[in-house]
């Protein structure tokens, strides 16, 4: 953690809607005229997209049929850890992107499925701000949590997940049903030992119920709404958060628990917006006594 250089890590798995929060908070930065210095956790797989196929082939050959994107093994951790410790003492660092697609190909060149050069972060911003699978990670060799300042879970309930990143992969990246079945069903072992834990590291986490029939994720064919959801915001230390106000300025939201309220799906921008502003802004004010 860090007064002088903030950094605001939001984690969550494939498909749990993390990209989404992130456009909450870019329109909070450019409301508050913060500047951002932005990461992405896919710049820190370890392999890009024909070496990770072929890992897959070669770990399945020797019986491993969980080799995922989630595990130690396929992410640079060590380099994670240390772009946070560096940006947290001296606000630089570096990283890459990872080209997605046709789209993202065009905008930052290269190939999609392959890693951009390591370049260093922007000079002279208000914070760094992470958006991806592992920004609240511990392991018996790394510490990515403790570095971070604000960490946001992003976890709706797993059928939902699934949903969501079924219907992503198909109609985004092209995969078939089985195909993302298939990474589903081999990333488990390690969503539950390296996705899970990150939820006991963050300050808070936003998690999207659907309030329709979910059983069956693998045949759904839409993904429920948010006016078809409640999402239950836990806020790891309630300490200093007005729940009252909370309560006057969210229409049909209610305490589950002292440290945790319930609200439209809908509402989810607007809480967001009510609870983070305040947030950032301390961060931003215990910058500038440090200056």
């Amino acid at each position: 953690m860090s007064r002088r250089h903030p950094i605001i890590s939001v984690t969550g798995s494939s498909g749990a809607g993390t990209t989404s929060v992130r456009k909450t908070f870019e329109n909070i930065f450019r409301r508050e005229n913060v500047s951002a210095a932005y990461v992405e956790g896919d710049a820190f797989h370890r392999y890009d997209r024909a070496e990770m196929r072929s890992k897959m082939v070669e770990e399945a050959d020797r019986g491993n049929k969980h080799f995922s994107h989630f595990s130690p093994e396929t992410n640079l951790f060590e380099d994670l850890e240390k772009l946070f410790r560096d940006y947290s003492e001296s606000g630089t660092g570096t990283t890459r992107h990872y080209v997605h697609d046709g789209d993202e190909a065009r905008l930052y060149g290269g190939d999609p499925g392959t890693f951009t050069q390591w370049e260093p972060l922007p000079e002279n911003s208000d914070l760094l701000f992470y958006e991806g699978l592992h920004g609240a990670v511990v392991t018996d060799k790394v510490n990515v949590a403790k570095y971070a300042d604000l960490k946001i879970g992003v976890v709706p309930v797993i059928n939902l997940e699934w949903i969501q990143k079924l219907h992503r992969d198909r109609s985004h990246r092209g995969y078939s049903t089985e195909a993302v079945t298939d990474t589903i069903l081999r990333r488990m072992p390690d969503y539950v030992n390296y996705i899970c834990p990150q939820f006991t590291e963050t300050d808070i986490n936003f998690q999207r119920v659907p309030t329709v029939d979910t059983s069956n994720p693998f045949i759904a064919r839409w993904i429920p709404t948010p006016d078809e959801s409640m999402v239950v915001i836990r806020l790891k230390n309630p300490r200093g958060i007005d729940f009252p106000y909370l309560l006057s300025m969210i229409p049909h939201s209610f305490m589950s628990r002292a440290n945790s309220i319930v609200i439209h799906g809908a509402k989810l921008d607007l809480a967001m917006q009510l609870i983070l502003t305040p947030l950032i802004l301390q961060l931003m004010e215990r910058k500038r006594r440090t200056i």
